[in-house]
C-alpha cells in the first residue's frame, strides 16, 4: 500500500516549466508509486493517480465520477450555472452520469460506427487533398507557412463539419470560438482570466447549433445532425443536443489536430522514422500510437468520489478530488520498457490516451483515421518539408499541441 506522500505538489506540474515539458514531474511521481495522496493546504485536489493500472482502474471506477454538477453543488458552490460555458459542458456527455450519459452515449456512438467511420474516409482523402494544395498555394514562394492553422487544426474541422452537416463555408468561423471555449478546461487558477471569453464563445457556438438544428429539422439532409432530428427513437431536448453537438465538433477537431501536429514535429525530428513510416504502410499504425503514447493531445481527466474507494490499495474518501493523469500513465516504467524513448514497433498494449470505461473517447477511430490518412498525404506531396521556427510552446496540458508549426513546403 503506498503510503501518503507530502513531498509532491502539484504546483510543480502547473508552473511553466512544468506545461513546458510535464514528463520530469512524471517521471518524479512514478518513483513514489502508482498513487499520491496530497496533503498540503494549497493543493487543488486529494489524490493523484498516474501508474498504468491506477489509471485505467480509477477511470472505471463507478465511486469515480466525471466533475458533474452535483459535485460543485454539494460543495455549496452554484456559480457555475451563471457561465454558458459551464452550462454547456454540464449538459454534454463528457460531464454526464447514469442513464442520461448512457443514452446519449448510445444515440452519439452511431455516428463513430466502423460503418460509418469508413464511409468517411474518401471524404478525408478529398479534404486532405484539398488542403494540400491550398498549402502549396501559400507556401510557392518560400514562405513559411504555420501547418497547425493551415492543415493540422483545418483537417479535422473539415471532417467533423462532414460528418454533423456543417456547411464548407461556415468552417473558418469555428476554431477560434473552440479554442476560447476549450481554454477553460485546462488546470490552474489561471484559466478563470479566460471564462468571460468561453462564455462568450459558448452563447455564439449555441446559437449556430441551435440555427443548424431548426434548419435540419425543416429540410433533412445526408448527415448527422439530420440523423438526430428527423429519427423517431430519439429523446434529446433541444438543450441537450446543441450541447453535444458543439462539444462533440470541439473535442473532434481539437484533439485530433494535435494529434496531427505533434506526429509531423516528431516526424521532421526524425528523418530516419520519417523514410521508414514512407517506405513501410503498416509501421503508420504503430507509429500514431506511439505518438498518442509519447505525446498524447490530452493529459489528464478529473474525477471526485461520490463514495469512498481506493485506488492501488490507496483510501479515497468520499468527496476527493483525484487528477488521473493520462500522460503520466502513458510513461509508466512498470508498463512500458523505456517509457521515455518513441518506439513505433513496441507491442506493449495500448496508451490510455483516450481515456477508459464509459467515458472512453466516443472519436478515437475517427482520430487514428484522420491521421492515418494525412499524415502519409501530407510527406508524399512535400517530400522537403521542413521546420521553419521554432514550433509555439505547448503550454497547456488538457489540449496539448503546439500552438503554432512553421514549415516550408517547397
Amino acid at each position: 500500500m503506498t503510503e501518503p506522500n507530502t513531498q509532491i505538489s502539484i504546483g510543480s506540474l502547473l508552473s511553466r516549466q512544468g506545461r513546458r515539458d510535464p514528463n520530469p514531474f512524471y517521471a518524479q511521481l512514478h518513483r513514489h508509486g502508482p498513487v499520491c495522496v496530497l496533503t498540503g493546504p494549497a493543493e487543488k485536489f486529494d489524490v493523484v493517480a498516474h501508474g498504468y493500472d491506477a489509471v485505467h482502474d480509477a477511470l472505471r471506477d463507478p465511486a469515480l465520477h466525471v466533475m458533474t454538477g452535483d459535485y460543485p453543488d454539494r460543495r455549496g458552490s452554484g456559480r457555475w450555472r451563471a457561465h454558458p460555458a459551464l452550462r454547456v459542458l454540464v449538459n454534454s456527455i463528457f460531464f454526464t452520469e447514469g442513464d442520461g450519459h448512457t443514452r446519449v452515449r448510445r444515440l452519439f456512438s452511431q455516428a463513430f460506427s466502423a460503418r460509418r467511420v469508413a464511409a468517411l474516409e474518401p471524404a478525408v482523402d478529398r479534404i486532405v487533398a484539398r488542403l494540400l494544395d491550398r498549402l502549396a498555394t501559400l507556401g510557392a514562394d518560400g514562405a513559411p507557412v504555420d501547418l497547425l492553422a493551415e492543415f493540422a487544426l483545418t483537417v479535422p474541422s473539415d471532417v467533423v463539419g462532414e460528418l454533423l452537416g456543417v456547411p464548407e463555408a461556415d468552417r473558418d468561423w469555428f476554431p477560434p470560438r473552440v479554442r476560447a471555449f476549450g481554454a477553460i478546461l485546462d488546470l490552474g487558477a489561471g484559466v478563470w482570466r479566460f471564462q468571460q471569453a468561453a462564455d462568450k464563445a459558448a452563447e455564439e457556438l449555441t446559437g449556430y447549433f441551435a440555427d443548424l438544428v431548426a434548419k435540419r429539422r425543416a429540410e433533412p439532409r445526408d448527415d448527422l445532425v439530420s440523423e438526430l432530428v428527423t429519427a423517431d427513437d430519439v429523446e434529446l431536448r433541444d438543450g441537450e443536443l446543441i450541447a453535444n453537438l458543439l462539444t462533440m465538433y470541439n473535442g473532434g477537431f481539437v484533439t485530433t489536430s494535435h494529434l496531427i501536429g505533434n506526429g509531423v514535429r516528431i516526424l521532421l525530428d526524425d528523418p530516419a522514422e520519417k523514410a521508414r513510416v514512407l517506405a513501410d504502410p503498416a509501421r503508420l499504425e504503430g507509429f500514431i500510437q506511439e505518438v498518442l503514447r509519447c505525446e498524447p493531445p490530452t493529459h489528464f481527466s478529473i474525477r471526485w468520489a461520490a463514495a469512498d474507494t481506493e485506488i492501488a490499495g490507496v483510501p479515497v474518501p468520499r468527496d476527493s478530488r483525484v487528477l488521473v493523469l493520462l500522460g503520466a500513465a502513458n510513461r509508466d516504467p512498470g508498463r512500458f520498457t523505456d517509457p521515455d524513448t518513441f518506439d513505433p514497433g513496441r507491442d506493449e498494449g495500448p496508451p490510455l490516451s483516450f481515456s477508459a470505461g464509459l467515458h472512453y473517447c466516443l472519436g478515437s477511430v475517427l482520430s487514428k483515421l484522420e491521421a492515418r490518412v494525412a499524415l502519409p498525404m501530407l510527406l508524399r506531396r512535400f517530400p522537403e518539408l521542413a521546420l521553419a521556427g521554432d514550433p509555439g510552446e505547448r503550454t497547456t496540458l488538457m489540449l496539448r499541441g503546439y500552438s503554432s508549426l512553421p514549415v516550408t513546403v517547397s
